[in-house]
C-alpha cells in the first residue's frame, strides 16, 4: 500500500513539474491527496486519473482564478493589468509551453517579481505560436523541425507571424527519440522501422513539436503515416505517451528524453538533438517583464538549474536565433 502513495516531490518528479505546482494542483482540487501524519501523500491512481483528464483538454489551460478573464493583448497594453478589491496592483502574464524548463524560468521570475501573476498555457508549439500571433499569450515556446532545411523554429515563426517581427532565444537543446519497452524487445532503432506492419505506435497531438518532427521524418522516409497502426491514437504529453508504452499499450512512441525518465519499464532511443526556443514579439523585448525573462535565461544560475535537474545542453542557452 505504501509504495502506491507518493510525496509531493515524488509526484513533481513523475509529472516533470515543480513541487509548488503540485501543491497548487491540490489546493485547486485538481489532484486529490491525503494526510499521513503531517505529510501530504498522493496515490499513483490519482496521478493517472489526473493525466487522463488533462489529456482531453483542447482549450488553452491557465491556472484557475475566480476573477481571471481570458487574456487579450492590445498594442498599448503588453500585459493585462487589473486592480483587485484590496487595491494592490497585479499583472497577469501568460507563458505558453509544456517543458519543465518553463517551471524553472517561472520560479526565477517569481523570485525577482512577486507581484507578477504568471499563468501557464499548455498548448503545443504550433498552436502556441499562433496564440502569440493572435495576442492571446505573451510568450510562446517551440521545437518545430523544418525537414527541408534541417533547422528549428525560425522558418515556422516567419510564416506564422507575418508582418510581426519576432525575437527567438534558445532555451536549451535536448534529445528527441523513441520510447520503447525496456530492453527494446521489438528492435526499434530508426525512423525507417516505422514501415514495419507489426509495430503499434502512440502519437502526439497535431501542432505539437514532437508530432511535427514525426510527420516530417515520415515524409522524408516516404512513409504514409495513416497506414501505421496507432497513428491516430493521440496523447497530449510526453509522460502520457511513455505511460502507454510502459503498460504495453503500444510498441513505440516519440518524445523527449526527459519525458520518460521517471517511468519504469521504458527505454529511450535517441534519434535527434532538437532546439527548444522562446519566442516573443520583437517590440516587447525592451519592456518588463520580457526584459527580465531574457536576462534570466542568459544567467548562469538558470543554466546551472537546467544542467543539474535534467542535464540539458546549455551551450547555446541565451543565444538570439
Amino acid at each position: 500500500m505504501e509504495k502506491d502513495l507518493l510525496s509531493a516531490q515524488e509526484v513533481a518528479d513523475v509529472l516533470k513539474i515543480a513541487r509548488n505546482t503540485v501543491y497548487g494542483l491540490i489546493k485547486r482540487g485538481e489532484l486529490s491527496s491525503s494526510k499521513v501524519g503531517k505529510q501530504v501523500r498522493i496515490s499513483r491512481g490519482e496521478i493517472e486519473a489526473y493525466l487522463n483528464r488533462t489529456m482531453n483538454r483542447e482549450e488553452i489551460t491557465y491556472k484557475q482564478s475566480t476573477d481571471h478573464a481570458f487574456f487579450q493583448e492590445r498594442d498599448d497594453q503588453p500585459f493585462l493589468e487589473r486592480t483587485p478589491a484590496e487595491g494592490a496592483r497585479q499583472k497577469e502574464f501568460v507563458i505558453c509551453g509544456q517543458d519543465i524548463s518553463l517551471d524553472i524560468l517561472i520560479n526565477h521570475l517569481n523570485n525577482r517579481n512577486e507581484a507578477l501573476q504568471v499563468y501557464r498555457s499548455y498548448l503545443g508549439s504550433y498552436n502556441g505560436i499562433y496564440a502569440l500571433y493572435q495576442g492571446k499569450v505573451n510568450l510562446a515556446t517551440a521545437h518545430m523541425w523544418d525537414g527541408e532545411i534541417d533547422e528549428y523554429n525560425a522558418s515556422y515563426v516567419k510564416k506564422m507571424m507575418p508582418g510581426v517581427p519576432a525575437l527567438i532565444m534558445r532555451i536549451a537543446r535536448r534529445q528527441q527519440g523513441f520510447y520503447v519497452q525496456k530492453n527494446n524487445p521489438q528492435g526499434i532503432y530508426d525512423w525507417s522501422d516505422l514501415k514495419r506492419p507489426d509495430l503499434r505506435i502512440v502519437n502526439r497531438e497535431k501542432g505539437s513539436g514532437t508530432r511535427i518532427l514525426l510527420d516530417e521524418k515520415l515524409r522524408l522516409e516516404g512513409i504514409d503515416g495513416e497506414k501505421i497502426n496507432g497513428y491516430f491514437r493521440e496523447c497530449k504529453s510526453h509522460l502520457a505517451v511513455a505511460n502507454i508504452v510502459s503498460r504495453g499499450g503500444a510498441d513505440v512512441g516519440v518524445g523527449c528524453e526527459t519525458g520518460c525518465m521517471s517511468i519504469p519499464g521504458v527505454q529511450f532511443i535517441p534519434l535527434q538533438t532538437e532546439s527548444y526556443d522562446l519566442v516573443i514579439r520583437k517590440s516587447d523585448a525592451k519592456k518588463q517583464p520580457y526584459k527580465m525573462i531574457l536576462e534570466i535565461i542568459t544567467s548562469d544560475s538558470f543554466k546551472m538549474d537546467l544542467q543539474s535537474i535534467y542535464n540539458y545542453d546549455t551551450s547555446e542557452t541565451g543565444k538570439i536565433i
